[in-house]
């Protein structure tokens, strides 16, 4: 998975992967250089007495050093460029891939794994990436060459290598094969503390409302402690695998000392070619070491791009049609034809045989109990989710066939728990207009019942706004939303219990105010206080995902016991007969 992965997102990188290839190769052969030269210098220079070929071996060592810093700067600088490159491309196809997603595969995953996944899993293949062309490109060189090196200068001391490899592997592999499995935990305890620390940031109010700070901090504590316990583990072996490495690599140096020793007390040795050798060992070693290390990243990084393809792999549910249609008419005109929808996985739909129209210039209100599938309904408008059977229709075309920007022009949806964007006031408003004027957004304010209090802020359109819209009530932000979607300006306006956060008198302003401006446009309101719905056109009562009721309220409240039953809960007869 992971190589799939690499293969695929380093296709373009082929001239800086070769230039990183050719600066490490040319840059391991003079550091495999160096040592054959200081062997020469001690044996036919310093145990000579001979000055001159003393300077003018070193001065070839100097150039070879200057080369090969030289060449290590480059391969750096072309293996740190493409590294950092990999990671911007990981994000933006994941974040990319996100945003086709709908709330379903959305929920699937959820938003703590997304982050992570684009954050820190995308963060431990660029290191792997990063390590790869700075220090395994190297390795398999500097372990081949250093071999044949030290075979040429004595073959009977290098033969310690048959003994000394093996072992490092044996070591440093059984290390590795360890910590892979702790790795993938690793990553979940990860997605684990993100969603706690998300969730306690995003609900302090709740956590303060209904005092539960202990029972947070305690599990948080949990998360953080599960956490904790895995990276120790980790940490464990991490700590293991160096002291072991070089215990191995300090006693091949007594042993090749001790043998070189007796070899060049009887001649057949000289005393350059053990240091030499001595130099290659450490060399072979360091590269087998760092092949290890980097081996001990592989699994994490593995894990990683398990989860990264796995978000990439993931089809959306909700496709771009493959030929889009635009309507003959754009009026705003909405219908439903024998819509159903079941979630995966369920065991009954939460819609059955859903059908009606809404026309421009009118009002259809939708109404029932909780959990009857009301916002499930007006999710399947806009494509949050697409319909399991049936037809959704917008002017006379199937959304499913309408082009995804035709369709969001036409269609503007005020959710339940609407969310505002970091930024101020006049961005979140031109958010679906980016050219909308200040007397616009003003209008729009005006209508949904924001001027009042917008112009009371001292910065007025450019007062900040915090992420998520923090900084301003549950009623100001509804109202905001409602803005928002006004300035849009669509054919259809679908409002999800949008009203739910204002006071009675503010409600009826506003939808008074709406009636007075959007005349042209269809409206659908799904709200559960009645006197927010009893002036609608139409009224469409759901129960248990089927419309049971369809007509004005005067109709419903003789002719549905359902409605009936909501009216009465919420006023008496002689208010609902008013």
């Amino acid at each position: 998975m992971l190589f799939r992965l690499l293969r695929d997102q380093l296709k373009p990188y082929g001239k800086e992967i070769t230039l990183v290839v050719l600066f490490q190769f040319v840059q391991t052969l003079a550091t495999l250089y160096l040592p054959t030269l200081n062997a020469d210098i001690i044996d036919d220079g310093v145990v000579k007495g001979d000055t001159g070929y003393i300077m003018r071996v070193g001065m070839v060592m100097l150039a070879v050093t200057l080369v090969q810093i030289v060449c290590s700067i480059v391969a750096v600088y072309y293996g740190a460029r493409t590294s950092m490159a990999l990671g911007r491309d990981l994000r933006a196809a994941i974040f990319h891939r996100v945003q086709d997603f709908s709330a379903q595969e959305v929920n699937r995953f959820g938003p703590p794994s997304l982050i992570t996944r684009t954050t820190n899993d995308v963060q431990q293949i660029q290191l792997l990436v990063l390590m790869t062309f700075t220090m395994m490109v190297a390795a398999p060189i500097m372990c081949v060459g250093g071999i044949v090196l030290a075979l040429n200068q004595d073959t009977t001391l290098s033969s310690l290598l048959l003994v000394v490899l093996p072992l490092m592997i044996a070591v440093v592999g059984t290390i590795v094969v360890l910590m892979r499995p702790l790795f993938r935990t690793m990553q979940e305890r990860i997605d684990r503390i993100n969603q706690v620390l998300r969730e306690q940031i995003t609900g302090i109010r709740v956590i303060r409302a209904f005092v539960r700070d202990r029972h947070e901090r305690e599990r948080f504590a949990v998360a953080n402690e599960q956490l904790t316990d895995v990276s120790l583990r980790v940490g464990r072996l991490m700590a293991l695998m160096f002291p072991t490495v070089m215990l191995v690599v300090n006693l091949s140096s007594v042993a090749v000392v001790w043998f070189g020793g007796h070899r060049i007390a009887d001649g057949t040795m000289q005393v350059g070619a053990l240091t030499a050798v001595i130099s290659y060992l450490m060399q072979i070693l360091m590269s087998v070491m760092m092949a290890m290390f980097m081996f001990m990243m592989i699994p994490r990084a593995e894990v990683c791009a398990e989860r990264i393809e796995e978000v990439l792999g993931t089809e959306p549910t909700v496709h771009p049609p493959a030929r889009s249609v635009t309507p003959d008419r754009q009026i705003g005109e909405l219908e439903l034809r024998s819509v159903a929808f079941r979630y995966p996985g369920a065991e009954a739909p939460v819609l059955s045989d859903v059908s009606f129209t809404a026309r421009p210039g009118r009002t259809t209100a939708i109404i029932g109990s909780t959990g009857s599938g009301k916002t499930t309904l007006l999710n399947l408008i806009p494509r949050l989710f697409d319909a399991t059977s049936g037809d959704v229709l917008v002017d006379g075309v199937d959304v499913r066939d309408l082009d995804p920007a035709a369709l969001a022009r036409a269609v503007g949806l005020v959710p339940q728990s609407p969310y505002l964007f970091s930024g101020t006031i006049a961005s979140n408003l031109r958010y679906g207009r980016p050219d909308a004027t200040d007397e616009e957004l003003w209008r729009a304010l005006e209508v949904a019942q924001a001027r009042e209090f917008v112009e009371a802020m001292p910065g007025g359109l450019e007062e900040p706004i915090a992420q998520g819209g923090t900084n301003v009530s549950g009623g100001q932000r509804q109202r905001l939303a409602i803005a928002r979607t006004l300035v849009h300006r669509p054919e259809i306006y679908l409002f999800d219990d949008s009203f739910s956060a204002l006071d009675y008198a503010t409600d009826a302003r506003l939808r008074a105010a709406l009636a007075e401006e959007i005349t042209d446009a269809t409206i659908v309101i799904v709200a559960q206080r009645v006197n927010t719905i009893r002036d609608a056109d139409r009224i469409l009562v759901i129960e248990e995902g089927r419309i049971i009721g369809s007509g004005d309220h005067a109709e419903l409240m003789s002719t549905c016991p359902t409605y009936r039953e909501i009216v009465l809960s919420q006023l008496t007869e002689q208010e609902a007969a008013a």
